[in-house]
């Protein structure tokens, strides 16, 4: 495991334990949208801004990662399914742990829908990409959501904390869900996850200050960080809204400080 140890650093904050995520798998499912067509100027934007790692698929890395800012992690993205495809919600692994070693990569990162018709497929998936990443000593962010024809509020707290220790339960070092909506109800999802719980940013958001103060309500809850695309690589000043972000969950910044110092 000294491998997960070494390489988890790489992405995580060591004095905090936390980490800036910025996922930037956004092109398999919504195609070439604003914030990710200057491959390079945005991942130098989130590397300058503090940001620990981003994410991404295996061909993008040729395009854009160790660019000439920051250094910054790389979590090569395992699973892929498009909107415009009948099954969104069903995940296909694209990648294996074996092709992330290949490229350097820091960890890897798989979805999962709790609750889709193929639920039973992407567990497995996730099963076995599990078993390869204790093999070599690679770190698994799982992206875990409550996504499904049963489910009727994908935010619901308890859909959220089943979805999230499901990824637990099947080995994951990181966990991504989504916010709740209060502290009190996260923090009980934290609670239960057992493994760090980083959150996801949604929908992209018109407010800063909607952005700002979820993330500083989910580290107060207990969280370990973020994993937030289009709310950070697709706003007006992609570094400043790194930075102010990172600021937070690196190093304990209230929104208003976070807000003042870097992005008014």
């Amino acid at each position: 495991m000294f491998g997960k140890s070494i390489r988890i650093e790489r992405i995580m904050d060591r004095k905090t334990g936390n980490c800036v995520i910025v996922p930037m798998d956004h092109g398999i499912s919504a195609g070439p949208i604003e914030g990710l067509i200057d491959m390079k100027k945005t991942v130098d934007d989130v590397a300058n801004g503090g940001a620990t790692a981003v994410v991404m698929h295996k061909g993008l890395i040729r395009y854009s990662h160790r660019t000439s800012g920051h250094d910054i992690g790389l979590i090569l993205h395992l699973s892929a399914s498009t909107d415009i495809g009948v099954t969104k919600n069903s995940k296909v692994l694209v990648a294996s742990v074996e092709e992330a070693l290949k490229v350097g990569a820091d960890a890897v990162s798989v979805h999962i829908n709790v609750g889709a018709e193929t639920e039973p497929e992407m567990l497995y998936d996730l099963g076995q990409v599990s078993k390869e990443c204790n093999e070599w000593g690679m770190p698994l962010l799982v992206m875990a959501y409550p996504r499904g024809p049963k489910i009727e509020n994908s935010y619901d707290p308890q859909a959220v904390a089943h979805a999230a220790r499901v990824a637990t339960e099947l080995g994951a070092d990181i966990v991504k869900c989504s916010y709740t909506g209060d502290i009190d109800s996260f923090r009980e999802i934290v609670k239960g996850t057992l493994a760090p719980v980083v959150i996801a940013g949604g929908p992209k958001m018109n407010s800063d200050d909607d952005i700002l103060q979820m993330v500083y309500d989910s580290i107060q809850a207990g969280g370990h960080g973020v994993s937030i695309g289009r709310n950070v690589f697709q706003h007006r000043n992609v570094e400043g809204m790194t930075r102010a972000i990172s600021d937070i969950v690196l190093r304990g910044y209230t929104v208003e400080e976070a807000k003042k110092e870097n992005l008014s």
